[in-house]
């Protein structure tokens, strides 16, 4: 377990030829490009939360059967100002760092009053995010880093709030069919209003406009008022399909009166997150021609959400998928001090993730009976009932027990689909097999193998694919076993059987999102990557 998660990795900025075994597809020419917690300890401190760690990129591109590896740590400010210190000093959701111990009473009083609504972290470890020909690398604060894909350096910091009101946004952004980003964020108390805030940033700088930067023109589409001022939603992700964008407003609230005496009472800000199994999951759909919610109050039962899956239109009704907990436990289990050796004993999901279907009807009938089921779909068996007042509850449809990180096909995102790639996990929140699971028959293909964790499934489409699952399975594998190197696993993504795989001698993390870069440049030249680099940068060590 410390091999995975308890020591610093070392960068390897230079690339590093990999060695492959098994075949290569001739068309698959590209980067794929992962982000990730790589560091935990600076100097003599140490985060408390797995997800604290400073961020490390680390890419795999792939060029005429060749493949070579990279990684480098995110030079964000965060970063920077701890290597510096030699200490944790910007701190993070899990970990509250206090820059200067000995501050004098005056000093720690003004330092206190700028936590209140704090300056978040800019250590962008979650997920790598393209605007128009850019690329950031993100996280669930107002800051982003735009990167260098190639190279991995990190360049300039972008603060959303130059641009749209949010102290908080997803690493799950949505792209349509013209590239523009779709994304959502939290504003918290600003002009004496909490709300949940929808944003679209342009693929292009429309014309007639000055500047180079698309997200100059981002607009706000759409802003919801949150059911409670100082109690807002933790959400890490939102559906999308043609016409509507669906929100969770889920009982795993954030309670802004803790966060602002945070700082002094000596406690973290993931402190502050209560999940309220009492409450309800309120579901918001959001219609996009109009940039209004649809009317009717929809909810279901109380459930924590990390990740959307996908969603779609069908007879009147917008279906969504989910990965769905009862409660708040997964984070819990991802704090240091249960990342140990008995950590598959001690630490065991009170709810495992599953995959759930849920149909929204869009026009409810008003001479429909109370307790009636409003869903008439032959394609699930998810209902909602109508209720009084204009509420209708729904009840989903359980697709799959034990499954996390999924992804799909995104030429299908917004639209009907048929398969589900995920990491598959029951009881301990460690992903130990790979799965594609078919949603129409119910079925499913694993790929596992001793020892190995495999990161989120990405996939890839051959070119001119016409069947959905007519492409690849790139995965980056982390072993347990020190004496078997990393790679990069590639699955036909019909059969879900090895292809080939890329093994690197290299400090591999264990990632978190990412997303893959086609490169249509044609061959590479022959002196553009070098065999091996002779050195790595080492990263402060405990």
């Amino acid at each position: 377990m410390e091999l995975i998660f308890g020591r610093n990795k070392t960068e390897q900025p230079e690339p590093v030829r990999a060695q492959v075994t098994g075949k290569i597809p001739t068309w698959l020419q590209g980067t794929l490009l992962r982000n990730g917690p790589g560091m935990h300890t600076v100097g003599e401190t140490r985060y408390n939360h797995w997800f604290d760690g400073l961020a490390l990129l680390h890419s795999f591109t792939i060029r005429d059967s060749e493949v070579y590896y990279r990684s480098k740590y995110l030079r964000s400010s965060t970063y920077t100002a701890n290597v510096e210190a030699n200490r944790i000093v910007v701190s993070e959701f899990g970990t509250m760092a206090y820059p200067d111990p000995c501050k004098n009473v005056f000093s720690k009083a003004f330092s206190y009053l700028s936590h209140t609504i704090p300056d978040f972290t800019d250590n962008c470890l979650i997920n790598i995010m393209k605007c128009g020909e850019d690329f950031y690398a993100t996280t669930e604060t107002n800051y982003i880093r735009k990167i260098n894909p190639q190279t991995l350096e990190t360049l300039e910091k972008v603060d959303y709030r130059k641009y749209v009101a949010v102290n908080l946004a997803t690493s799950h952004p949505h792209y349509d069919e013209t590239g523009n980003v779709l994304n959502m964020g939290t504003s918290i108390v600003d002009k004496g209003k909490t709300k949940y805030v929808m944003f679209k940033i342009p693929a292009k700088v429309p014309e007639g406009k000055k500047g180079k930067s698309c997200l100059k023109h981002t607009e706000v589409f759409c802003s919801i008022p949150s059911r409670s001022l100082l109690a807002p939603s933790y959400f890490h992700s939102f559906g999308l399909t043609e016409n509507y964008i669906i929100f969770l407003e889920q009982p795993f609230k954030l309670d802004i009166l803790k966060m602002a005496t945070a700082y002094i009472r000596g406690v973290s800000w993931a402190s502050c997150m209560t999940f309220h199994k009492e409450d309800k999951t309120h579901i918001h759909i959001i219609d996009l021609r109009t940039r209004k919610p649809v009317v009717t109050r929809y909810y279901t039962d109380a459930m924590v959400v990390f990740h959307h899956v996908n969603a779609f239109e069908e007879d009147g009704c917008v279906v969504f998928d989910v990965i769905a907990y009862k409660d708040s436990s997964l984070y819990e289990l991802f704090y240091l001090a249960n990342l140990n050796q008995d950590f598959e004993e001690n630490c065991r999901l009170t709810s495992t993730p599953t995959l759930k279907r849920f149909a929204v009807p869009l026009h409810v009938d008003k001479e429909a009976e109370v307790g009636s089921n409003l869903i008439k779909l032959v394609s699930t068996t998810a209902s909602a009932l109508k209720e009084k007042e204009d509420q209708v509850y729904c009840q989903p449809e359980l697709l799959y027990e034990g499954l996390e990180l999924p992804r799909i096909n995104y030429a299908h995102n917004g639209k009907p689909y048929r398969y589900v790639f995920a990491a598959e996990v029951q009881w301990s929140p460690i992903p130990s097999k790979m799965l594609k699971y078919d949603i129409v028959t119910k079925s499913s293909l694993k790929w596992e193998e001793e020892d190995c964790w495999p990161a989120e499934p990405m996939f890839v489409p051959t070119p001119g694919a016409k069947d959905e699952d007519d492409g690849i399975i790139l995965s980056a594998i982390v072993s347990t076993n020190p004496q078997k190197p990393p790679f990069l696993l590639i699955l036909d993504a019909k059969s879900f059987t090895e292809l080939a795989r890329a093994s690197v001698d290299v400090d591999m993390h264990l990632d978190l999102h990412g997303l893959f870069i086609p490169d249509d440049r044609g061959p590479a030249p022959a002196e553009e990557f070098e065999a091996e680099a002779p050195d790595s940068q080492e990263p402060p060590q405990a």
